[in-house]
């Protein structure tokens, strides 16, 4: 199979789509992997084109608020007032199923997770297609999310039809999941929507982790498996910025990578693998670079990588997130 770097064909995207074909697609967040959300043979293929365990469900993505009565039953008021304050955006929902819904999609769960992502071509693919779009992240399971055509290449070249290249994902990480079968709603991935602009909205959330065991079925993806992972082993020093500092600079090789804030660079010039991931303090600037530090890193074959390790605040709780998951060994400072 050769892959199509397409650009504004939105047509012929959508065409992909409605035959059975795997097309990644822009979004805010990350690139997903797409396939027609309700058809099961189109959706096998993106658990192998992915090498995706089958019991990781998938978000099924919607072109507005007022296609959830196809998918979803018991839909609530809160369901429509998240919508209304974070649709189109990075926040999925999920909800009790209606049986159109494969079961491919679902892990065979009852519920589904269902988005509304902001990214005017991929919209405009859902619109044309005429078909809910089921996506996960469009890379090797278990690697760094692809936020640009080209990371998604570099996994998916010659398994897919075709990736849609929009440019470069604003803000870098995967959409926040939240239950909204369960009260009060269940934080399930923190994500590119803060807990603190949600509960602005509709009031306190449940954010309390809840382990998944090895013989159950996730509600939502992002929950059971080791995920983000550069080649390398990371170990992640959680604590104060200054210490990880400290700590890595007694320990790291030279050609070892280093993923620091911004205002440490000068304190790592001698080491020749450092890469920035923003400024202490600013998590947008850290959630849209993490993915593409991580895989420039396997770029550079580095040995093994350190890692500061962000505050949880605002977008910063999904950063941690990701970099706990990416890491091998956790420091705490």
């Amino acid at each position: 199979m050769k892959t199509k770097r397409l650009t504004n064909e939105i047509a012929l995207a959508a065409e992909l789509l409605r035959s059975g074909g795997l097309v990644a697609l822009p979004t805010e967040t990350v690139y997903g992997l797409g396939a027609n959300g309700l058809d099961e043979t189109a959706v096998a293929k993106i658990f192998a084109a992915k090498g995706r365990p089958n019991d990781n469900p998938l978000i099924l993505h919607i072109a507005s608020a007022e296609e959830l009565v196809f998918y979803c039953r018991e839909i609530t008021c809160v369901t429509y007032q998240l919508a209304a304050a974070f649709w189109p955006g990075a926040l999925t929902l999920v909800l009790k199923r209606k049986p159109v819904v494969p079961d491919a999609v679902t892990a065979g769960l009852g519920t589904v997770a269902v988005r509304c992502p902001d990214h005017p071509l991929t919209r405009a693919v859902i619109a044309a297609a005429g078909l809910p779009i089921a996506a996960p992240s469009a890379n090797v399971s278990g690697k760094p999310s692809p936020t640009t055509a080209a990371h998604v290449l570099e996994d998916m070249d010659g398994k897919i039809d075709a990736v849609l290249d929009g440019g470069a994902c604003d803000i870098g990480v995967e959409s926040t999941i939240l239950d909204l079968t369960t009260n009060p709603p269940h934080l399930l991935r923190p994500g590119g929507i803060s807990v603190e602009d949600i509960e602005a909205v509709i009031g306190p959330i449940d954010t309390h982790t809840k382990a998944v065991s090895a013989a159950e079925t996730p509600i939502a993806p992002g929950m059971k498996y080791r995920h983000y992972a550069p080649q390398a082993p990371m170990t992640l020093l959680v604590g104060d910025a200054a210490q990880a500092a400290a700590y890595i600079i007694e320990r790291a090789g030279g050609q070892d990578g280093i993923l620091c804030f911004d205002e440490f660079a000068p304190q790592f010039s001698a080491f020749s693998n450092a890469i920035c991931m923003g400024r202490m303090g600013h998590s947008e600037e850290q959630a849209h670079s993490i993915f593409d530090a991580l895989r420039r890193f396997d770029t550079l074959a580095v040995p093994h990588i350190f890692a500061q390790c962000p505050d949880e605040t605002a977008l910063g709780l999904a950063v941690v997130n990701r970099l706990r998951k990416a890491a091998k060994t956790i420091v705490i400072l």
